[in-house]
Parts: structure tokens; sequence; C-alpha cells
């Protein structure tokens, strides 16, 4: 498994690849920095659909399944694991409203106003995986066509990530779904699933030998 190693270089920080020795086959840490104890259980009214590249479940950088493990109403669907092409169809069904989380040039923010449009609760089909792969559920998927496409504009202000980020608006599965699922079920669904990214992004740091001490943490500078 593939985790991340980050250094300091003029002052910023560079991502590169790492083996993660013994992970743990859930939230991919080491096992002594496990925080599988920490994943919240949410049982919501939203239903949550990660499409995943196959290439993405190979990453301990992925935070898309802790979000799974912690949503009940959600499940995973696998892209690239065939030749054939994988069909969505049966994902849009009228117990729900559905949107396709990707911002696309013709998406609408995910806002309060958009939520209350009616009382159908909301199902959220999220691409999980590079933007360019990413990219390809959106454009793909010609089943998904009439899908409303959505976005979050929210600029991400997190001071470290597990990746590098190349636009404002970039974030972790696991973050963009705690933003959307704040808009849609409140902001304590949102703090919960916040609270679960910063402990797999600290924890991850602390295993690469690059943050010290408790709650808060020093950045170890690598010379």
């Amino acid at each position: 498994m593939t985790g991340i190693r980050v250094e300091l270089s003029r002052r910023k920080l560079k991502l590169t690849r790492k083996k993660t020795k013994d992970p743990c086959p859930i939230c991919y840490l080491t096992r002594p920095l496990c925080i599988c104890d920490s994943i919240p259980t949410l049982d919501l009214n939203t239903r949550v659909c990660l499409i995943v590249h196959v290439n993405e479940l190979k990453r301990s950088s992925n935070t898309g399944r802790l979000a799974l493990r912690a949503l009940v109403n959600s499940e995973m669907r696998v892209r690239g694991d065939t030749r054939e092409a994988l069909d969505l169809r049966d994902l849009l069904t009228h117990r729900y409203r559905t949107f396709l989380f990707y911002p696309a040039v013709d998406a609408v923010e995910l806002n309060h106003e958009l939520v209350a449009q009616t009382r159908t609760p909301i199902q959220l089909i999220v691409p999980d995986g590079t933007w360019r792969q990413a990219r390809k559920v959106h454009s793909r998927h010609h089943e998904l066509k009439d899908v409303p496409r959505v976005k979050i504009s929210t600029p991400d202000s997190s001071k470290f990530h597990l990746r590098a980020q190349h636009r404002p608006e970039g974030m972790a599965t696991l973050q963009a779904i705690a933003h959307g699922l704040g808009v849609i079920e409140g902001d304590l669904v949102k703090e919960q699933l916040m609270k679960l990214y910063d402990a797999k992004v600290e924890r991850t740091l602390i295993g690469r030998g690059l943050l010290r001490g408790g709650v808060g943490f020093e950045l170890e500078e690598t010379r």
C-alpha cells in the first residue's frame, strides 16, 4: 500500500509516496496509529454513493473509504476493474433527488436554498479518485447526463493535505462529503466527519515522523 510522505521544501509542503508497513485494512494507517475506534456512525436521510476507480483502492491516502465506514446510508461502486463500463442506471430512483457532486461548468452551488426546494431525501453520487478519474464519471457515464451537477465553492483552508491540491476548491473526498452533508444534514454531521479527516491527516504525518506532540502537533522540519 502506498502512503504519503511530507517534506518541507522552501517552506512549503511537498508530497511524495512512501510504503506504509502493516497498514490497517480499514483506515490504512499503521496499526499503532489506527483511527478506526474514532469513526462515527451516522445514519442519515441523505444517501451517498461513492464511484471509485479501482486504482484508488490501492492508495493509503484515500479518504472516501472512511466516509463510507461512517455513513450507514452509503455504498461504493468500483470503476475500471473490468473492461465493461460500469452501469449506474439503478441509482436513478424516485426515492431520492440525485445530484452528481462534481464542479462542472454548469454545476450549481449546493446550498440551503437548493436543499429546501423539496422534502425528498437527497442522494449524492461522489466520484472518488484523481481529477482525471472524477472527470470521466462526469463525461463518460451517459446514464447520468440528466443528473444535476452540484459543487461546494468554499476554498479549502486546511493547513495540511494528504495530496497536493491544484485548485482552490480542491478537497479530499472525505472533506467534500463533510462539507456537502453539512449543508444538507447540519453542522454537527460536518464537524464529526471533519474531525475524522483531521485525525487521518495528523496520524499520517505522525507516522512519517513529521508531527510531534499531542493535540495541535508541531511540524518537524526536514533538512
